[in-house]
């Protein structure tokens, strides 16, 4: 289950949806639906494919205007949607390929960036869309998140355009290409893009996503101090995560000097977390463990089993000399635990009636320039200032050290702020498409721990792939789209084109 108030939910629909169960889409709507899936399913899973194979990753030593993966994604694209008798416009860090001239526009916002993938981990290489591992599933980094919502949009205005379907409003399908690492870029360009009237963005859940949670983080450095004792069991690594919005499925420790009672502790407290696999190995003196859980998106914990917290877990038995490796297992245990809404840290707990609670997520545990730096990715909702936030941060921090008697080498707090747009106009059509072609009568505006780029925009909302209360993959090691979905997808994002651009 989603982190968000079913209660609120239901009563937000029948507040802002009292005919709900009169949900309908117009015939045209309805007809251009069913003649994009019939002409157009295929080649829009063909499209994906094409999509997925450029490897859109961030890299920190290459921009992205020289990268080749980026600069052929682009290209790609533009291909395509010049094959379809689609505008196209690349303007460096966002494609925009438009259908229509009407004066007022309607905005698509995506991205065609991804996050990094671990290729030792799927199946297949992860830029290669797999179809046949596992039937009914397109699995790629990207294929939900959000390269598969490009290629659905394409198709839906290819179909648009071949019925030749009256259109009020111009759509403009906006694809940025650094959603995942710096929305810097965007916001410039967007101080001099004339502003769509109605923002959608395809880059989350269904029904309608209205709030989001700010995207926060607490990163803790602890520098590496001497152990005095060396002939004493201590911790000479502790690390794992790969990104800072991915919910980690592998961590590792080394224990120098364990002995037999503590390798016996250890094993059994791991043994209370049975959904975590852990994997013990002696090597020259030194006890090796390797944690395994599952890799979910950071701002659906729940979705997943945290590798780093519960290995801080099985090793919480013992007082671990403070170096950077004992003293980031004894700050986890102390703070963050195996909890995922923060509840062990201080006071900063809270939860929003319709947004749900603050989510915790320990997403990584990596060397740094200052020493050994632990992740904490955060997700606030409305209902607490940043201000008290950030006050309740340092007083947790503050009281561990003096129980503790460790200090932090550096301490960054950065909190995002939640983004709500309860009033927007296009939400009830949005919701009548996706009751028509669901069947979920009672569907009302939704809340996410997501961020999107809906911050950026006014009004923006969010409409999809991700069917409410189904794990959202992306950011995860096995992400993937169901060719069910997929088909869903294209037959909703048409018919929401023509409903929106024609309001």
């Amino acid at each position: 289950m989603k982190f968000r108030s079913q209660v609120a939910r239901i009563a937000a629909a029948l507040l802002v949806c009292p005919l709900a169960a009169i949900a309908d889409v117009s015939p045209v709507a309805q007809k251009t639906a069913e003649y994009a899936v019939e002409q157009y399913e295929a080649a829009m899973t063909d499209t994906l494919a094409d999509l997925v194979q450029f490897k859109t990753v961030a890299r920190e030593d290459l921009p992205l205007e020289e990268n080749p993966e980026f600069t052929g994604f682009k290209r790609a694209l533009c291909d395509k949607a010049d094959a379809l008798g689609l505008e196209c416009e690349d303007h460096g860090y966002v494609v925009i390929v438009a259908l229509g001239d009407g004066k007022e526009k309607i905005g698509i916002v995506t991205h065609g960036d991804v996050q990094p993938a671990n290729p030792d981990k799927w199946k297949k290489s992860p830029f290669e869309l797999d179809r046949t591992s596992e039937p009914g599933k397109l699995i790629a980094r990207g294929s939900e998140d959000d390269k598969g919502p490009i290629a659905t949009a394409l198709y839906a205005m290819k179909a648009i355009k071949d019925k030749g379907v009256p259109m009020k409003r111009r759509v403009e399908l906006i694809v940025y290409l650094a959603e995942e690492s710096d929305w810097e870029p965007l916001k410039i360009f967007l101080k001099d893009y004339d502003m769509p009237t109605y923002n959608i963005t395809i880059d989350a859940d269904y029904p309608v996503v209205t709030a989001e949670k700010g995207w926060s983080e607490v990163r803790a450095t602890f520098a590496d101090a001497p152990v005095t004792d060396k002939n004493k069991p201590y911790l000479s690594e502790f690390h794992g995560g790969y990104f800072g919005s991915q919910v980690p499925d592998e961590g590792h420790a080394s224990i120098v000097n364990p002995t037999p009672e503590l390798g016996k502790g250890i094993r059994a407290r791991a043994a209370k977390h049975p959904q975590v696999k852990f994997e013990f190995a002696q090597k020259q003196g030194v006890l090796e463990i390797t944690a395994r859980g599952v890799a979910t998106h950071s701002s659906e914990p729940e979705h997943g089993i945290n590798a780093i917290a519960f290995l801080a877990d099985a090793l919480g038995d013992y007082d671990w000399p403070a170096n950077a490796a004992g003293a980031t297992v004894r700050y986890i245990n102390g703070l963050i635990g195996t909890g995922i809404t923060a509840e062990q840290f201080g006071d900063i707990a809270y939860s929003d009636d319709f947004m749900g609670p603050m989510t915790g997520a320990l997403t990584m545990v990596k060397v740094s320039d200052k020493g050994l730096t632990s992740h904490l990715n955060l997700r606030r909702p409305t209902g607490k200032t940043a201000e008290l936030l950030e006050k309740q941060i340092h007083s947790a921090i503050e009281n561990w050290q003096k129980e503790s008697g460790i200090q932090l080498a550096e301490l960054g707090v950065h909190l995002g702020e939640p983004y709500r747009a309860d009033n927007a106009p296009h939400v009830e059509p949005l919701l009548q498409v996706f009751r028509h072609f669901t069947g979920i009568e009672d569907a009302g505006p939704v809340s996410i721990g997501g961020s999107t780029n809906a911050k950026l925009l006014p009004n923006a909302v969010s409409f999809g792939p991700s069917m409410p209360d189904k794990a959202y993959t992306g950011h995860s090691e096995h992400e993937f789209i169901t060719v069910d979905q997929f088909r869903l997808n294209l037959e909703m994002y048409t018919a929401m084109m023509i409903e929106i651009s024609n309001l």
